[in-house]
């Protein structure tokens, strides 16, 4: 049985607050009409309250509390120094309808940010408006059709390899492309046979996810670049899995002609349920006057008194000559940029670099430990995620999900599941460069415990997870006919 709820608590005229007589009129209630009596409302104490909800935080679970494999999502512990920063008054306090010449430390940041996330891709120049990935990447495509459309292009097509993130198609559609899908080969590249074929005048670009999602670093991305550079095409880049390159390649360098990045992923920022994220986007100088505005320019040395910068520079925002205009209001999620500013300053390029070996040492230490028991389907050599396949367990009569509930009762959370599509039955692991070799073997000695328990005694993985609150739920019913409100 669940915990109880604060409905079924409720004790008749309790209170959790005593209230002052009043010292004023009372105002009158509103029409009755207009007066919900069918609002029941839990009456409690305020020590009940409080223990009420201090108990379902202890059942939420967290990066803080333990290992978090979902894969793509790259749920890494984040420092608490980028935090405390965060919470500076000189930043949390600032309002982004404050006069520019109030706000220079804050605009000097995000300029120098852009400047460095522009140096880790390869890229020429980068805006931060963007507030997510998905923003990131539809910001990447309307650059690349307003691109298109003042070389007097209309192309119509853009092309998503089966191995991209879920929300490039979607992207593209959005923008009003029609999206043709490109397979991958039998090493998870992208088929460039397949590739030349689908090539024509209506294909305005290429979305592709590097490293993909298979955790694999496509081999050919060279001659991709080159087959759409010949034919007229662009390159995107959903630069989301940027954790495995940092200071090891740059996406600019292997051909690619614009990329969003996942700050809230790859630098660090807590996320999850939703938010908060940065997408920033960055580009190569031809496509530097379509970014979303505003981007943070510097001002000349004859700036206004009272801007004064770095070298008696001052720093404003400002609209690119053809941007594809607002993303967002403002100035796009000032608190993950500052934490990614923080993150990328504090480790440098040689700590950058060891973040991308340490996330890749990790996963592949997961892959051999794992190999065994559950089927691989990519190379032997994975970069900062592994995916395997449960269709050895499915043939025994227990499937993929049933194998993450299993984990709950291990105290685990689980990995992402049924994602990439193009895996029967996939397991996707990211365990990032900040566990322990400990916290991996925790979960690797609990993935192999579970695969006996296929073998000897498969139902106590088809009925768990046993030890949680709440057992297995209809979730096709609560997806479909969710009951959203209390009911006596």
């Amino acid at each position: 049985m669940g915990p109880r709820l604060t409905f079924d608590m409720s004790v008749p005229g309790r209170r959790g607050v005593s209230l002052p007589p009043l010292d004023v009129p009372p105002a009158e209630l509103p029409p009755e009409d207009l007066l919900r009596r069918e609002l029941s409302l839990p009456e409690l104490s305020q020590v009940e309250v409080v223990r009420y909800f201090t108990t379902l935080s202890r059942l939420n679970y967290s990066v803080d509390s333990g290992f978090y494999p979902l894969g793509s999502c790259t749920m890494k512990h984040n420092p608490r120094l980028h935090e405390e920063i965060a919470r500076l008054p000189g930043f949390a306090d600032l309002h982004p309808l404050q006069p520019p010449a109030t706000v220079q430390g804050a605009l000097a940041l995000m300029h120098e940010l852009q400047g460095l996330l522009a140096e880790i891709t390869g890229m020429d120049t980068a805006s931060l408006a963007p507030a997510a990935g998905a923003q990131g990447e539809l910001s990447g495509i309307l650059m690349i059709k307003r691109y298109l459309a003042d070389r007097g292009e209309t192309r119509g097509v853009v092309l998503v390899p089966d191995s991209a993130h879920g929300t490039n198609p979607a992207t593209a559609a959005m923008a009003g492309f029609r999206v043709v899908t490109v397979p991958s080969d039998a090493q998870g590249n992208t088929d460039l046979a397949a590739l030349d074929r689908l090539l024509d005048g209506d294909v305005a670009a290429l979305m592709l996810t590097l490293p993909n999602t298979l955790g694999l670093f496509d081999q050919g991305i060279l001659e991709v670049a080159r087959l759409l550079h010949q034919r007229g095409a662009l390159l995107y880049c959903d630069g989301a899995n940027l954790n495995a390159l940092l200071g090891q390649a740059r996406f600019g360098d292997l051909g690619f002609d614009v990329v969003h990045l996942n700050l809230h992923k790859t630098f660090s920022t807590p996320h999850g349920g939703g938010g908060p994220g940065a997408g920033p986007v960055a580009c190569k100088a031809g496509l530097a006057p379509y970014l979303p505005a505003p981007v943070v320019v510097r001002e000349g040395p004859q700036a206004r008194a009272g801007r004064a910068g770095r070298e008696g520079q001052g720093y404003a925002v400002s609209t690119p000559e053809k941007s594809i205009g607002r993303v967002l209001a403002f100035h796009g999620h000032f608190g993950v940029l500052l934490r990614a500013y923080v993150y990328i300053r504090s480790l440098g390029a040689q700590g950058l670099r060891q973040v991308s070996e340490n996330a890749v040492l990790n996963a592949n230490y997961i892959r051999a430990c794992l190999e065994g028991a559950y089927d691989l389907p990519s190379l032997p050599f994975c970069l900062h995620e592994v995916v395997f396949s449960g269709r050895r367990q499915k043939g025994k009569g227990v499937r993929t999900w049933e194998i993450a509930k299993r984990l709950i009762d291990y105290g685990l959370h689980p990995p992402t599941i049924y994602f990439p599509l193009i895996v029967e039955e996939s397991l996707m692991i990211e365990p990032t460069e900040t566990e322990s070799r400990e916290s991996l073997d925790a979960f690797c000695e609990a993935m192999l415990a579970i695969a006996r328990e296929v073998d000897e005694t498969p139902e106590v993985v088809r009925t768990a997870p046993h030890n949680a609150p709440l057992g297995r739920l209809d979730e096709a019913l609560a997806a479909r006919r969710p009951v959203l409100r209390w009911q006596k």
